[in-house]
């Protein structure tokens, strides 16, 4: 991880933003976090809030996100669905026919982008897109199947096997579900969602982005993706990653930064500093030996035993001395 001696907020000139377990819960706000965006705008930054999901529509999580306090255009939110309309306009041509094996959010991004949304093999479509969808009938999976086989271009705007559920519950993601059509036909979907490079293109070409920082909560998409596409990231812990994954993560799962909350883009955070065999970070020293002496903000404590971690390879061993950061 690296430090940095002022607010995020001022030194990136957009904060793309993931959505459930950032900015809220399912629909319940994340503590704090509408106020810290609103901080983070009038330092400067201009934010971005980039989804997944493939089934609402951007002026439909617009008006969600201004439900739990945080205003925003349908300009402000880019979409897995919108990626994929992209990368389909550059491949077909104008006015080419796209089978939807999915919602209302896919429909929309295909027609701005100039193509034609069908729901039937017969009409000849030239690609099939998946996205996820609560309602997605059999039917026309079956008919995603028949156009596939026929050669039409295999898209998926996203490859997450689960989303998450009530109290804590996990449901069949668009992931598991593009398992349908990619187990019948044995033909692998181009997938535009985070990780993969297409919606962080599609980010980046909205915004004008010049210095980007990907805010989230996952490591494998949120993280990952910003790993991807070269660009740094900020962690949070209001979602589905804790400090105990976070210290086994792979290379491509580091984030640039980690917090508490989204009060992260608001304060500067301090370097990990190598003292001897042993790490140190704010109040916090960890040694050779991956045990943690000290004070202060925890979170600083935990940078240090990332970095002590991700050197010496023991996370089992690391993880027991999260007791002493109370994390």
């Amino acid at each position: 991880m690296r430090g940095i001696d002022r607010p995020p907020a001022e030194a990136y000139d957009v904060g793309v933003l993931d959505l459930d377990g950032v900015i809220y819960v399912g629909h319940d706000p994340v503590p704090g976090a509408a106020g810290a965006l609103a901080k983070a705008r009038a330092s400067g930054m201009r934010l971005a809030f980039a989804t997944n999901n493939a089934s609402r529509t951007p002026s439909a999580t617009a008006a969600l996100l201004s439900e739990v306090g945080v205003p925003a255009t349908a300009e402000d939110v880019v979409t897995s669905a919108q990626a994929a309309a992209r990368l389909l306009a550059e491949r077909l041509p104008a006015g080419a026919k796209v089978l939807v094996v999915g919602g209302m959010g896919l429909r929309q991004a295909l027609r701005a982008a100039g193509l034609r949304p069908v729901s039937q093999a017969s009409e000849g479509p030239a690609a099939v897109v998946q996205g996820f969808s609560p309602g997605l009938s059999y039917d026309l999976m079956s008919e995603g199947c028949q156009a596939v086989t026929a050669g039409a271009i295999f898209v998926a705007s996203n490859g997450d096997t689960t989303i998450p559920g009530r109290g804590g519950t996990i449901k069949p993601g668009n992931g598991a579900l593009v398992q349908v059509i990619r187990t019948a036909t044995k033909v692998d979907p181009i997938v535009t969602g985070k990780p993969e490079l297409p919606l962080h293109r599609e980010t980046i070409l909205r915004t004008g982005a010049e210095r980007p920082l990907i805010v989230g909560d996952r490591l494998d998409t949120d993280i990952e993706g910003a790993y991807n596409g070269g660009a740094d990231s900020l962690l949070v812990l209001t979602g589905v990653t804790d400090a105990r994954t976070l210290l086994g993560a792979p290379p491509r799962h580091r984030p640039t930064y980690v917090s508490k909350d989204l009060n992260g883009l608001l304060t500067s955070h301090p370097d990990v500093r190598r003292d001897g065999d042993a790490y140190a970070c704010g109040g916090w020293t960890v040694s050779a030996s991956l045990e943690i002496s000290g004070g202060g903000d925890p979170v600083d404590g935990l940078r240090a035993l990332c970095t002590a971690v991700w050197e010496s390879g023991d996370a089992e061993r690391g993880a027991r001395a999260l007791a002493a950061l109370g994390l």
